[in-house]
């Protein structure tokens, strides 16, 4: 499974919703992803749901969370 960690961009004040967007686009067919967070990010949850991915959100314990996106079925 790929992953793609948005905590740096986030933690410096950015938004990583375009690379989010773009690192979407490069996957094959059919495939997940981690994402890795430094919270919740239950807007972009709906997006990628409307994309056809379900989530599975795991907070970590140290304020960050794992977020595996894997194509609905």
């Amino acid at each position: 499974m790929k992953e793609l960690d948005v905590r740096p961009i986030l933690n410096a004040g950015g938004e990583p919703f375009d690379q989010i967007m773009a690192f979407v686009t490069e996957l094959s067919l059919g495939e997940g992803f981690r994402l890795w967070a430094t919270f919740r990010p239950d807007p972009l949850l709906a997006v990628l749901a409307h994309k056809g991915y379900q989530s599975q959100a795991t907070e970590m314990g140290d304020g960050n969370w794992a977020i595996d996106f894997t194509p609905a079925t």
